[in-house]
């Protein structure tokens, strides 16, 4: 029996690497990554690049640095388009910030032309598939937002995913997309997100819709992995052996910035289904980035005081953050038996549901889908004007694609690969033996 095909893939904006650890986990095979922060490189380098399995083949001709996409294609276009016809899969996650309902919604944000340079890719490349993964505010429609001329032309009626999908229709791929929850694919946590799932077309006359595709491959995916599949995976069941009560609190081992302290890790007699799964491939391994925050005495009074207010799950209301004496709207304390709401990149956005503080970069990866062996790298946090330019652990665990909803993907890519090549294969066998009758 011939053994299964694999899929080649090129990661653009890839943050730390979540997109990419899911595929490699599917057994995808990755190319290179492009991705323009130090900090999320230096994590994906760690990971992803000298680690069997989980690692990038990485030409001999792209250095194994931090780069733009616009670096790539202006310095490297000719390297990248001898890629063509050996890539079958780009993907990538073009920063989001002026789509995302959370934030102003700006069609000028600079950063929403980055999905430009990703076309461009495409363009160089002509891979078989693509995949764009975004905010829900992707697919929204502009309204009276200033500045959508600059972004789409003529074409400001539509939302920007409408746009993106007809401009690759126009390069002769089949687009599928929709919404998909996270937590439908066992990540404990309630995030919406976009996902455009495309085909090139060729000559193929019938084509399955590959978003749909994804969705009916949820509960087979579940199983797979020992996850219900009937119930989503809650906060306590992710990240309940993270607690620190009743354990010794020690210095942090991986902070450059001195004075932090972290919890011993002592892993549980029983493992849940979930926690099982992050730990599999190195069950020994103690996870890294556990550096608890340096709460003054009234800090933890506050979140002590939010905890007894918030109906958990829930951002605070209106009311409940008067009694607390905050204006900050986006304060939540998890449920412990329900996902998370939408891990973002702004730490204190998440209380613990029973010990006041906020979370870890490993419970907020947790929370994520990253397996226990992925190792953050560089600085926790960052501040001030910095926020905006440094993407430090916790903004790197915030703006990730969660690995196990990127694995399901590569499922799907792969499963229809292989029944492209068989297809090829019977036709070509096929017109063999017309033209050997033919002869006889």
């Amino acid at each position: 029996m011939k053994p299964p095909q694999t899929l080649r893939f090129i990661d653009a904006f890839a943050g730390c690497g979540g997109l990419s650890l899911g595929l490699m986990t599917a057994r995808c095979k990755g190319v290179f990554a492009i991705e323009k922060s130090p900090l999320a490189f230096a994590t994906l380098k760690h990971n992803l690049t000298k680690n069997g399995d989980y690692s990038f083949a990485w030409p001999k001709w792209l250095p194994l640095q931090a780069m733009t996409c616009e670096d790539l294609i202006t310095t490297y276009s000719n390297d990248v388009g001898t890629l063509s016809g050996q890539v079958d899969l780009i993907v990538g996650g073009p920063p989001c910030q002026g789509f995302s309902t959370a934030g102003k919604r700006n069609p000028a944000d600079p950063r929403n032309k980055m999905t430009e340079q990703y076309l461009a890719l495409v363009g160089l490349v002509k891979p078989r598939f693509i995949v764009i993964e975004n905010v829900a505010g992707f697919n929204m429609k502009f309204e009276n937002e200033q500045g959508v001329e600059l972004l789409m032309g003529d074409k400001k009626k539509q939302s920007y995913a409408e746009y993106i999908a007809n401009r690759l229709r126009e390069k002769g791929y089949e687009v599928s997309a929709g919404l998909v929850n996270c937590a439908d694919f066992g990540v404990p946590q309630n995030r919406q997100r976009f996902l455009m799932i495309c085909e090139r077309k060729d000559e193929q006359k019938k084509m399955p819709d590959l978003f749909n595709m994804l969705k009916s491959s949820r509960k087979t995916f579940l199983k797979k992995r020992g996850l219900d599949i009937d119930k989503p995976v809650s906060a306590r069941e992710a990240i309940s052996d993270l607690e620190i009560s009743h354990k010794e609190l020690v210095p942090c081992i991986d902070s450059a910035a001195p004075g932090f302290k972290e919890a011993t890790y002592i892993q549980p007699t029983k493992l849940t289904k979930f926690q099982s799964l992050m730990r599999k491939a190195a069950p020994d391994i103690i996870p890294n980035s556990r550096r608890l925050p340096r709460h003054k005495p009234e800090t933890i009074e506050y979140f002590r005081l939010v905890q007894s207010l918030c109906r958990p799950g829930f951002c605070l209301s209106l009311e409940e953050r008067k009694k607390a004496g905050t204006r900050k709207h986006s304060t939540t304390v998890l449920h412990p038996d329900l996902p998370a709401p939408t891990v973002t990149t702004l730490p204190d956005d998440i209380v613990h549901y029973s010990e006041p503080r906020i979370l870890t970069v490993r419970e907020n990866a947790r929370l994520q889908s990253f397996p226990d062996w992925f190792a953050f790298q560089e600085k926790y946090t960052t501040g001030g004007k910095q926020r905006k330019l440094e993407c430090p652990r916790y903004t790197q665990v915030g703006n990730a694609v969660p690995p196990l909803l990127s694995e399901a993907i590569g499922e799907v890519l792969l499963a229809r690969l292989n029944s492209l090549t068989e297809s090829n294969e019977k036709s070509s066998n096929g017109n063999k033996s017309s033209r050997q009758e033919g002869i006889t």
